[in-house]
Parts: structure tokens; sequence; C-alpha cells
């Protein structure tokens, strides 16, 4: 049987391929900030999610979903392990009882000022080992293509 897509092809994609790349290096950091995080009891990404509930009014659960590059139903799902493990609350929106809102409890703020510390040190482990150019294009970099 002949090739229809040339070996060389696969080895293009390989080298070249910016999603293959971003993917590799988001599983890479998604290992090193969950093992860094495994004391505190969170992955990164509850991480990210508590730290996007740490404002000082309840955000609106569509703008944490666009935040964190989640669909609405996958954010629920965390949401619902995060609450079952008492680290959030939700109640209905007082003015619109269709709407929910999230907000941290004791419990939730006191992981994730454990967490904070641990977050800062592998960040910036991270951060030290990028080559130049740096963090700031790497980062004005993956916006751009948001």
């Amino acid at each position: 049987m002949s090739r229809i897509v040339p070996f060389e092809t696969t080895l293009e994609v390989r080298d070249a391929c910016l999603c293959l790349h971003v993917q590799r290096a988001a599983r890479a950091l998604a290992r090193r900030f969950d093992e860094a995080l495994r004391p505190v009891g969170l992955t990164h990404g509850q991480f990210s999610l508590l730290m996007s509930l740490n404002q000082p009014q309840p955000p609106a659960l569509g703008a944490v979903a666009r935040l964190l590059a989640m669909d609405r139903t996958t954010l629920t799902a965390a949401l619902k392990l995060l609450e079952r493990d008492g680290l959030v609350s939700s109640r209905a929106d007082p003015s619109d009882r269709r709407s929910r809102w999230v907000t941290l409890t004791g419990k939730g703020l006191e992981v994730l000022a454990a967490a904070v510390p641990i977050w800062r040190e592998t960040h910036a482990a991270v951060e030290a080992g990028l080559s130049e150019p740096g963090p700031d294009v790497l980062r004005a970099g993956l916006l751009a293509l948001t």
C-alpha cells in the first residue's frame, strides 16, 4: 500500500505544529503544577478556578468560564467537586433566581492562601527556565492566539 501522506509530512507536523507544541507544553506545565499543589490537595485547574472566584463580589459564571476557557457544563462539574469538598458554596442570585453565585468558603480561602506561595515558587522556577526572549514575550504570543 502506498502512502497517501508521506512520512516527511509527519515530521513536518511534528516539528512545526504550534497546536502540538502548545499542547505538549500545557501538559508538562499541568503535571508540574499538579505535583507542586498536591500537598494542599489541589490540581492546577482547581487552583485556577478558586483564584478566579477570589473577587470582592461573586463573579458571573459566564465570565469565569471565559477566563478559564471552559464551557459552562465543564465549569459546573468542576464547581460541584469543589463544593463537595467544602471549598466553595453556591446560592441563587437574589436578583435572578436562574443564575447562581459561587463564592469561596472559609476553607476554600485557607486552601487558596496555602497554595499561593507554592504557585509563586513553582511559577518563578518555570519562568527562570525559559530562554530569551523570556516569559513576557511568551505570554504575549499566547494571548495573541486567544
